[in-house]
């Protein structure tokens, strides 16, 4: 399975600590795999600030039915383009986030992927991936 993070995400500890904590993105990596082994799931963490990437990443594990926990960072909120190539998913796809958007700045209240994700988990930290990765778990696929 995937984990497949957004822009700025491979800042963490450093961008922002009051609003993203201060562990960084290995942590965050190391964190998944080790979830992923408890619950007999392989799992793959990648990060990059390029859309286009991402994009080609949701379409790779549409291709092979491969379940997806996303944080699409800021695309979160205006990319189209990543929302069309989610909605051709065919595995569970979670939608992820570190922080509540929707207890943030107004433009980051509104997400254009969440209506084609299976669901979102946001405002938990880090644990917000570990319950994304339960939640695929328990799908069974």
């Amino acid at each position: 399975m995937l984990v497949l993070n957004g822009p700025n995400l491979g800042r963490l500890g450093s961008r922002e600590p009051d609003v993203y904590g201060a562990q960084t993105f290995d942590d965050l990596s190391a964190l998944c795999r080790e979830t992923g082994r408890e619950l007999g799931l392989s799992v793959e963490v990648r990060q990059t600030d390029d859309e286009a990437e991402l994009v080609g990443w949701i379409h790779e594990a549409a291709d092979s039915r491969t379940p997806v926990v996303l944080n699409p960072a800021a695309f979160t909120h205006y990319s189209y383009a990543l929302r069309d190539a989610i909605a051709q998913r065919t595995a569970p796809l979670v939608e992820v986030h570190l922080s509540n958007p929707s207890a943030r700045e107004e433009f980051r209240h509104t997400s254009v992927v969440a209506a084609v994700a299976t669901g979102t988990i946001a405002g938990f930290g880090m644990r917000s991936y570990e319950l994304a990765l339960r939640a695929i778990a328990d799908t069974g696929e």
